[in-house]
């Protein structure tokens, strides 16, 4: 059985999430300095994770999985350009490294792929946070 948050609870949980985003791409930036990439990057995905997910409940959307919040975030907001598909590809491709880091054998994430990312991620999250005012 899904929970209907009231308005206020709405609010704090949307509030939660996007300080939780911001919080997180600290985490990527300190494990990144220390030379963890493969962490880094996990937590690049989990920045913009927590961010889509504020983006999905201020809109009453649910997604029970990482998957599903991909999906919907393509079908509510990618595919009707409220998300540019840059974001989409960032978000989507975010979720395949952190995926294969947590599941595949022999992943290396480098320097190279945090600098790439780190931007992306940022850019992705300031968006959202433009969509929720």
């Amino acid at each position: 059985m899904k929970e209907t948050l009231d308005d206020q609870s709405r609010e704090s949980l949307i509030r939660y999430r996007l300080d939780r985003a911001f919080e997180t791409m600290q985490e990527a930036a300190l494990l990144a300095k220390e030379g963890f990439y493969n962490a880094a990057l996990n937590r690049l995905y989990y920045a913009c994770f927590y961010a889509a997910m504020a983006l999905l409940v201020a809109h009453g959307i649910t997604a029970s999985t990482h998957a599903g919040v991909k999906t919907m975030l393509g079908l509510h907001f990618v595919s009707n350009g409220l998300l540019d598909k840059e974001h989409g590809k960032t978000f989507s491709r975010l979720f395949e490294i952190r995926h294969s880091g947590d599941y595949d054998d022999f992943v290396y994430c480098d320097r190279e792929m945090i600098d790439d990312f780190t931007p992306k991620a940022q850019a992705f999250i300031d968006r959202i946070k433009d969509l929720l005012k």
